[in-house]
């Protein structure tokens, strides 16, 4: 009915998946190797938080990060389930404290990225690279990236509403089956537009 009378049905066009945006405070990826070096032969993660995508979580587990500066960040979160590389992603003003200068780089691409000391109680665990910040990035099931009309590695833009309202481009999409609409930001990017629970957020091809 709406079609013959040429008007808009209502509903259509709106995205699929409600967005969720969330800021990921510095934390760390590791491998099975490491985390044993860490806490001991056989060791195995506990999560005590389930992350929004599928699988993922907050690990009891916390090391200790050790800078150029003889600085450290304690308490540094771990990341499950266990990865194949070993990654410590951090803010930048993280970054500044400890005495790194990180590069801004997507997760896993980390060649050439600098390494540093992790501390656990019952070991300590050298990483020769694997320090970064991350780039924010957008999680998308594929059905998500077809209504924006995006594909895996293309950019888009956030735009944040509220007091500190800004828009944040060169957003990197991430596109996976297993993936659920999302937003990652850092700590330094959330800081920036107090991004509170009900602050107003789109996404923008």
């Amino acid at each position: 009915m709406y079609q013959r009378m040429g008007k808009p049905v209502p509903g259509a066009g709106s995205a699929p998946n409600a967005l969720v945006v969330n800021v990921s405070a510095r934390h760390c990826h590791l491998t099975q190797e490491a985390v044993e070096a860490l806490f001991g032969k056989g060791h195995q993660l506990t999560p005590i938080k389930w992350l929004y995508q599928e699988g993922q979580f907050a690990a009891k587990e916390t090391v200790t990060l050790v800078g150029p500066r003889s600085r450290v960040i304690s308490n540094l979160r771990i990341l499950g389930p266990c990865r194949t590389l070993n990654q410590v992603e951090l803010a930048y003003t993280d970054a500044i404290a400890l005495g790194f200068d990180i590069p801004l780089c997507q997760s896993g691409k980390i060649e050439g990225t600098p390494g540093g000391m992790l501390m656990g109680p019952e070991g300590f665990f050298e990483m020769p690279d694997g320090i970064i910040r991350a780039e924010r990035h957008v999680h998308m099931h594929p059905e998500d990236a077809a209504h924006y009309g995006v594909e895996a590695g293309g950019r888009m833009k956030l735009k944040v509403g509220g007091p500190c309202a800004m828009t944040f481009d060169e957003m990197l999409v991430r596109v996976d089956e297993s993936f659920k609409l999302e937003v990652h930001m850092d700590t330094d990017e959330g800081n920036a537009v107090n991004l509170q629970s009900d602050t107003p957020c789109e996404l923008k091809k």
